[in-house]
C-alpha cells in the first residue's frame, strides 16, 4: 500500500515553497547547471524487495532523488516498471534518475540518466536525451573525470567507491577515502560531484567538508532492518 501523500508535499508541488526556493541558490545556477539533490537513493534488484517497493519506502521518508537501477528485466517490463515508479516520485515531488537505458527516455516519465560506462559516447547520449533532461555519470578516477568533463554534456557524477570496493564487471575499483576526494577538490572540476559507495551516516560530514556536493546511497539503506529511518538519519547529517 502506497502511504498518504501528506499536504505539505502537495502544497509545495503546485505553489512550490520557500524554503525550496531558498535551497535553489545552493544547488542551482540558473545559467549554467541543473538542480542536483544531496541525496541520492539507488534502487537495487533485490528478491522480496521490488524496486517499486524501494521507492515508495524512499520517497515516503523523505528521499526527493531516485536513481531506478534495474539490470534484469527485459524493455517492455521496464518501461512500464519505472512510469509506475514515476507516478510515485510525481506524487512525492522526487526527481526520477534512470541508470543506462537512455534509450529509453522518450517512452518513460524520468528526468534523466545516469551512465555507469565512461567509456560511453556521452555527446551522442545528450542528443539522444535532449538538454532539458539530466545527464549523470560514474567516473572511479582522477582521468575519468577529467574525461567527462571535456565532454561539456555532464550535469553531475558520481565518484567512488568512497569505501568498498565496487566490481562493475571489470576489475575492482580501489576505494578513494576522504583523501580522494580532497585530491578531487583541488581540480576545481565545475560539475557537482555525489559521493557513492560504502558511505555511513558517521562519514557524511567529513565528506562533505572535501567539497563534495552530495552522496548516493543503496547498501547502507537496504541492509538494516529500518530503511526508512536510516534515510531519516542521513538527511540529519546532510542538513
Amino acid at each position: 500500500m502506497i502511504p498518504a501523500v501528506p499536504v505539505w508535499v502537495k502544497v509545495r508541488k503546485i505553489l512550490c515553497s520557500f524554503s525550496d526556493f531558498i535551497f535553489l541558490a545552493e544547488f542551482f545556477d540558473l545559467t549554467m547547471k541543473k538542480y542536483v539533490s544531496k541525496f541520492h537513493y539507488l534502487t537495487h534488484d533485490l528478491p522480496g524487495f521490488s524496486h517499486i517497493r524501494q521507492v515508495q519506502m524512499a520517497c515516503s521518508a523523505g528521499a526527493n532523488w531516485i536513481q531506478y537501477r534495474c539490470l534484469t528485466k527485459p524493455e517492455d517490463e521496464l518501461v512500464d516498471e519505472i512510469n509506475e515508479i514515476a507516478e510515485i516520485c510525481d506524487e512525492w515531488g522526487a526527481t526520477l534518475i534512470i541508470a543506462n537505458h537512455y534509450d529509453l527516455i522518450d517512452r518513460v516519465d524520468a528526468q534523466g540518466v545516469h551512465i555507469d560506462d565512461i567509456d560511453a559516447d556521452l555527446p551522442t547520449i545528450r542528443k539522444v536525451i535532449g538538454q532539458d533532461k539530466t545527464l549523470g555519470v560514474s567516473a572511479a578516477n582522477i582521468s575519468e573525470v577529467l574525461k567527462l568533463q571535456n565532454t561539456g554534456v555532464v550535469d553531475y557524477f558520481t565518484y567512488g567507491p568512497f569505501a568498498t570496493a565496487v566490481n562493475d564487471g571489470a576489475d575492482d575499483k580501489p576505494a578513494l577515502g576522504f583523501s580522494g576526494y580532497r585530491d578531487l577538490e583541488k581540480l576545481n572540476i565545475g560539475i557537482p560531484v555525489i559521493a557513492v559507495g560504502g558511505i555511513r551516516p558517521g562519514d557524511v560530514e567529513n565528506l562533505l567538508q572535501t567539497g563534495v556536493n552530495g552522496i548516493a546511497i543503496s547498501s547502507a539503506i537496504i541492509q538494516v532492518a529500518n530503511p526508512a529511518e536510516m534515510i531519516k538519519e542521513f538527511y540529519r547529517k546532510l542538513y
